[in-house]
């Protein structure tokens, strides 16, 4: 920010010297006066600008004597009043005149010009605000996205989003508006004020503009990229097509002015200006997609990296079927573009991880959209308005960056994790068992069973129960039991127990079932409506499984509990051992590896094994590992089984199965023994939530959403806020002290503060898509421009500076102190000179076909209904528009020298004595350009 303050102080600086030059220049000019007399008054007028507070000066009394002596010639007395007459300022379009107008000191002319200075200084800001928000309502138009409905090969139908304006298209037409629509405005407004004739400061402006920006931004552009680091142009094509077209359009208005009709602008000059415009953004579109030369899709569309095809195909039907077409292709352009944002934003919390390895995963998935939408593709309006915030105090657009994803993840997590909150009262009444699934050792003694009632629970409900005889039965396994249950309103769910029977006899697990029937009027039973109930014998050692052959768990569990269960008894204590065993996931890096023994105690029926499972952040992963339990042995302080016991089974075992009794076999049963399912296969996935949240970010991570707003209440908070301009980079460091507005912050702020509250009111971009916006911001800034264009005449007329000079030298540059720091920004943070150099060449170009051709056209058409003709006095701008085409050949040619030489290689950075070389040659081209348009304005060089 400090840069910043030093350049604009810079800047300021020789604005002021440049209007001392010309006052001077304006004082030697009149030397070419007639007379000696007409000298001498003007040399006295000299003397008296040093004595400016002399009641009586020499001069005073000296030019007293020259008007005495000369009071009877007639041509001295018509030159004075002439003099008198052009020295006086005419009225503006909005801006009111400074009265009085006659016989102001030099003191009194140089305090107008002050004020004046100040105020365009002032209205430049407001300028540059509310083109912001016009930017922003141009990027919320042209970030405009529509579904189509895609049909693959094998005939199935594929939603794809695809991108309304094509990028090129949306740079030149309304992008380029939203840059130099102060000129454009400037230009027109101009016209209409002097009754439809011609004016210096819209042409010169615009001429001005284009020099400052060819020269002194790709100049800025090109020193001040990082060292070692450097900045090609990306979309060749398109920018030579630009920069053709910008020489051109300079080449065709001094054709117009100076060779066809000298002087004189016809209709049908002013309306192929105004055409070059469409045309100039046809021949770029043709260029960018190859339309002449290549009929192949991937080369006539693409796919960003939120997997939004961006296409300039504007006939609905014609671009369906072009995409039905080439369906498949797309397709897979995609998933591709879709997979490398997946990669890179995986990349970025596995680096946020090592970085912040105590932070939680939400944290880290907050910072990394944070970093993917801080380095998605940004517009060439995301760099306007985040020069602008930094310019008026408002901060830049990193903490709107980060309050995005804050705001992204919390919507992401909202929507996986939503619960169903549809209004239960509209739907029946419905009742079952939860859980339909029990459990019960033999010597439990009695359980509890639960019944839920969901839906509408206003009423009364009752239900029957009743148990069943599996292969347990009543009476000797258990009580059975049967009755009524009744829900009061407001009560949700009921319980009741159910007896179990101990017995010292060896058997097997048996079942019985308890089942709901006969519900109450408007009342319906559901799944699952019959208990299942598994009575486990406490009589034998048991047996031991695992639950299931497989399991398949998400990476983010954590730590996972493999169950292994104990059936068919449960006396005594067991001890299991266990261990794991790779297939494709790897000890230590998928998982940590576990081995040890399980110890069942007596009656315990169940044990986990905790293996804790590495969460790696993969979007898919697919890897497996096996755990084993092994032969289960009695525990040797097992009280339930004595010595002579144990013997007696060791003795059984050595026995024939076929040679046993039936006691032996029931005894043999009774000793602790592995089931079936001894190894059970661990596959470990992605988590589904991380996946899904992945998806959902990377298509949310858009730059255009963070320039937009959503309501007032954002607007005048952003205004009222004060925010630290130089807030740093998203990186991701969250532990980082939250960095407090600086004494500049808050001048800067307090001076916009005006400006930023009336903004305020601008309605917000969510508003009609942006439209709204669009149509009032630009109507603000045409009457501020038209302010501007009142107090740019005032201020040459205070000071005798010409508008022409005025237009290139002052006007034109505080136009363009926005889009030089917003080119500045641009060529750091991208990773090509597009948004720099393009911008410029695009800028150029249609501020003559728009600008000069929409406002000449209007004269011409309105001169033409009148019967006259419209004249442009073609010496000041014609010279300037030759000598600008000249001087731009040579800046375009250093830039293409700059990037086909080996050792430089790009337009923009490379070896610091070429970039500081070719940088001060552009810097000199436009000092060229200033002096000399000057010295010619003021008819020190004559043509």
């Amino acid at each position: 920010m400090l840069s910043i303050h030093k350049s604009i102080t810079s800047i300021a600086s020789f604005a002021i010297f440049l209007l001392v030059v010309y006052v001077v220049t304006y004082t030697l000019q009149s030397t070419d006066a007639q007379d000696s007399k007409e000298f001498s008054s003007y040399a006295f007028q000299f003397n008296e600008s040093i004595d400016l507070y002399g009641s009586e000066t020499r001069h005073s009394r000296q030019l007293r004597q020259i008007e005495q002596i000369d009071e009877d010639d007639p041509d001295l007395i018509a030159k004075k009043e002439e003099n008198e007459e052009t020295t006086m300022c005419s009225p503006g379009l909005v801006l009111p005149l400074w009265l009085p107008q006659k016989n102001l000191s030099m003191g009194d002319r140089c305090i107008r010009g002050f004020v004046y200075f100040m105020l365009m200084i002032y209205l430049f800001v407001g300028v540059s605000i509310i083109s912001d928000r016009f930017m922003g309502a141009i990027e919320a138009i042209t970030s405009i996205e529509r579904t189509v409905m895609l049909r693959a090969p094998d005939g199935t139908k594929q939603p794809m989003r695809v991108r309304v304006w094509n990028e090129t298209v949306a740079n030149l037409t309304l992008m380029a508006l939203g840059s130099s629509a102060p000129e454009i405005l400037l230009s027109v407004i101009e016209i209409y004020a002097k009754n439809f004739e011609s004016g210096d400061l819209g042409p010169g402006t615009i001429v001005g503009s284009a020099a400052y920006n060819l020269f002194i931004i790709i100049a800025l552009c090109m020193v001040l990229i990082p060292t070692g680091e450097k900045r090609r142009i990306k979309h060749l094509r398109v920018f030579i097509v630009t920069a053709v077209f910008s020489i051109f359009a300079y080449i065709w208005l001094w054709v117009i002015l100076s060779v066809i009709s000298p002087g004189i602008i016809e209709v049908w000059e002013s309306l192929i200006t105004l055409i070059m415009f469409p045309v100039t953004v046809l021949w770029a579109y043709i260029a960018e997609r190859r339309l002449l030369l290549y009929r192949y899709m991937n080369k006539k569309y693409s796919v960003n990296k939120r997997g939004v095809v961006v296409a300039g195909e504007h006939d609905k039907d014609e671009a369906d079927a072009e995409l039905g077409r080439r369906a498949s292709a797309i397709v897979a352009q995609r998933d591709n573009a879709y997979e490398d944002a997946r990669r890179e934003y995986i990349t970025l919390l596995a680096e946020l991880r090592q970085k912040h390895p105590h932070a939680d995963l939400e944290q880290l998935e907050m910072m990394a959209q944070e970093q993917m939408i801080s380095r998605g593709t940004k517009s060439r309006a995301f760099y306007r308005i985040q020069a602008t915030r930094k310019l008026v105090g408002s901060g830049n657009l990193m903490r709107k960056i980060q309050e995005r994803a804050h705001s992204d993840l919390n919507e992401v997590k909202a929507q996986l994790h939503r619960i169903d909150d549809d209004d239960d009262d509209d739907e029946p009444t419905r009742i079952y068992f939860e859980p339909g699934h029990y459990t019960v050792m033999e010597n439990c003694g009695e359980f509890e069973v639960r019944v839920v009632r969901r839906g509408d629970i206003s009423t009364y409900s009752t239900v029957d129960f009743e148990t069943e005889d599996g292969t347990a039965s009543a009476g000797s396994d258990y009580v059975g039991k049967k009755g009524t249950l009744t829900f009061p309103p407001g009560v949700d769910e009921q319980r009741f127990k159910i007896e179990i029977i101990d017995d010292d006899i060896f058997e097997e697990d048996e079942c019985f079932y308890i089942r709901l029937f006969n519900p109450s009027e408007f009342v319906s039973i559901c799944v699952p409506q019959i208990a299942t109930v598994m009575i486990l014998d406490d009589d034998h050692a048991g047996i031991f499984a695992f639950a299931e052959a497989s399991y398949e768990i998400c990476e983010s569990v954590g730590v996972y509990e493999v169950v292994v269960m104990r059936y068919s008894g449960a006396r005594g204590s067991v001890i299991v051992p266990y261990w794991t065993e790779d297939i494709t996931a790897i000890d230590g890096k998928h998982y940590e590896g576990a081995h040890g023994e399980l110890h069942f105690t007596n009656n315990v029926t169940e044990q986990h094994i905790s293996i804790k499972i590495i969460e790696e952040s993969c979007y898919e992963k697919n890897v497996k590992f096996i755990v084993h339990i092994g032969t289960p042995q009695l525990a040797p302080d097992s009280a339930h089984y004595h010595d002579e016991m144990i013997e007696q089974i060791q003795e059984l075992e050595k026995k024939p199965y076929k040679n046993l009794t039936e006691l032996e076999r029931v005894m043999l049963l009774s000793k602790p023994r592995a089931g079936e399912v001894t190894s059970v296969e661990v596959q470990i996935r992605e988590s589904q939530e991380f996946k899904a949240t992945v998806d959902k970010l990377v298509a949310k991570a858009n730059t255009s959403a963070v320039l937009g707003t959503s309501s007032w209440k954002e607007q005048f908070k952003d205004a009222l806020t004060v925010i630290p301009a130089d807030e740093s980079e998203v990186d991701g460091d969250d532990g980082a002290e939250e960095e407090i507005p600086r004494c500049v912050d808050y001048i800067s702020h307090f001076v916009c503060l005006f400006w930023k509250v009336l903004f305020a009111f601008v309605p917000p971009t969510d508003i009609c898509g942006g439209y709204v916006t669009f149509v009032v911001s630009i109507s603000v800034i045409g009457v501020i421009t038209a302010v501007i264009g009142d107090a740019a005449t005032y201020f040459g007329c205070a000071l005798n500076v010409k508008d022409s000079v005025t237009a290139i030298c002052f006007v034109a540059l505080g136009t363009s102190i926005p889009d030089t720091f917003a080119s500045i920004i641009a060529s750091k943070q991208d990773d090509s000179a597009d948004n720099c150099i393009g911008n410029v060449t695009g800028s150029n170009a249609v501020n003559v076909f728009l600008g000069i051709g929409l406002a000449w056209s209007l004269a011409s058409i309105y001169h033409m209904a009148h019967g006259t003709t419209f004249n442009v006095e073609p010496g000041t701008i014609g010279f300037a528009v030759a000598l600008f085409c000249a001087e731009a050949m040579i800046a375009i040619s250093i830039m293409m020298y700059r990037r086909t030489k080996k050792s430089i290689g790009a337009e923009l950075g490379g070896p610091v004595a070429s970039k500081w070389t070719h940088a001060s040659i552009l810097f000199l081209l436009w000092v060229l350009y200033l002096t000399i348009s000057t010295l010619e304005a003021y008819h020190v060089i004559k043509i």
